[in-house]
């Protein structure tokens, strides 16, 4: 249990790492290009383009984790990458359904997942809400 543990918060880490990344990033490109955004069009940009971002980045983060997955486990457990990659998205998001688990002492590594989950997509439901409020504010406060 020890190890899964370990594991967990290795790619606990990694995940936040991965995010903190890609959203600064995206903050500084939209930062730069802040007056392209100010007109109707432009909001609808920047709004769908963080969206697809964030989308982008939760896709990564997901197949890191799935990539963990496939790699630790036995044949047994996820026949395909595919496999591994579903579960992982079930993990990441929370949903569990239930119809692929892992058994034994890697059981733990899927709550990390999980619990990182979570996190990151309150992370990015922060992120697209900031957005929102500066766009209300600048078209209604000025």
């Amino acid at each position: 249990m020890l190890k899964s543990i370990l594991v967990g918060i290795f790619l606990a880490v990694a995940t936040i790492v991965v995010h903190a990344v890609g959203t600064s990033n995206w903050i500084d490109f939209l930062r730069r290009n802040e007056k392209q955004f100010q007109t109707r069009l432009g909001e609808i940009k920047v709004l769908s383009c963080t969206a697809i971002v964030l989308l982008l980045l939760h896709t990564f983060e997901v197949l890191l984790w799935a990539t963990t997955y496939y790699l630790i486990s036995d044949s047994q457990q996820f026949t395909s990458f595919e496999d591994a990659a579903y579960f992982s998205t079930v993990t990441f998001t929370s949903l569990g359904y239930g119809d692929i688990v892992l058994v034994g002492a890697w059981r733990m590594l899927s709550a990390f997942q999980a619990m990182t989950g979570l996190l990151v997509f309150g992370w990015s439901t922060a992120l697209l809400f900031t957005i929102v409020q500066r766009i209300w504010q600048h078209k209604y406060d000025a």
